[in-house]
């Protein structure tokens, strides 16, 4: 919701019930609730009061069927720009990778995707509403080719943190890829070399920093699959202690 409220965009809360499944919205975190505790309305103004604030936000049950498949359908009838996932820890990022949810809309649905642990220091403060982006750790490689991933992770956390975010790029190997921010050779930001396993070093760089957000370029011809399905990225979500954003290279 706070990013919604920065981006002035149309929030979907989506509720995909499986078959059988009887849980009610009641146990859904209530919007005007939240947008009162971070003072920014009363709590008791009517619900159309939220759309003074330049957003709308809309409460959606699907019909039960597959998650997957609900969430597809719905994508495909709207056009979303960022995909925001929660996950449960070690063992839930483990059961949302291998095989279900997140990896299928991975594969299909080719949308940045923002995934925050339940483990993880998250970027907003729940109880007011405040952004802290200052680090955004950004591993990339020759491939997938990064610069358009680059440009909208680095876009999104400067909007979020008001221009204020640190972009800090980091390349595991001998040879780095160059980014180049505007033309000409004082256009290249630079790039921070490392040897040793991938994960490990991105891990040990987002300790360090401490990085509030790890962005992920990810491989454009097949989505996110390439970086979802047993590779990099899976394990570092696993393990990482800030939320990760996976951008497909395409962007």
């Amino acid at each position: 919701m706070r990013i919604a409220l920065v981006e002035k965009s149309t929030l979907y809360l989506l509720h995909a019930a499986e078959p059988g499944d009887d849980t009610d919205w009641s146990q859904f975190q209530h919007v005007r609730a939240t947008l009162a505790r971070w003072g920014l309305m009363d709590a008791d103004v009517p619900a159309a009061a939220v759309a003074e604030l330049g957003i709308r936000v809309a409460k959606l049950g699907l019909t039960p069927q597959a998650t997957v498949n609900a969430i597809l359908h719905f994508l495909a009838n709207h056009s979303a720009g960022l995909i925001v996932l929660a996950t449960e820890g070690r063992e839930g990022v483990a059961r949302w990778l291998h095989g279900s949810v997140a990896e299928q809309l991975a594969r299909h649905a080719k949308v940045p995707t923002l995934f925050v642990p339940a483990h993880a220091r998250g970027f907003i403060d729940p109880d007011h509403g405040d952004i802290h982006i200052r680090h955004v750790l950004i591993p990339i490689d020759h491939h997938p080719r990064p610069a358009s991933a680059v440009g909208a992770i680095a876009g999104l956390a400067d909007r979020l943190a008001g221009g204020q975010a640190e972009e800090h790029f980091l390349h595991v190997g001998r040879h780095a890829p160059q980014i180049q921010r505007n033309a000409g050779p004082d256009g290249l930001l630079p790039v921070t070399m490392r040897d040793g396993d991938v994960v490990d070093e991105i891990l040990e760089a987002a300790r360090e920093l401490p990085a509030d957000l790890i962005g992920m370029p990810t491989a454009g011809h097949h989505g996110l699959l390439d970086a979802l399905h047993g590779s990099t990225s899976e394990h570092v979500l696993r393990q990482a202690a800030c939320p990760v954003l996976t951008v497909p290279a395409f962007i």
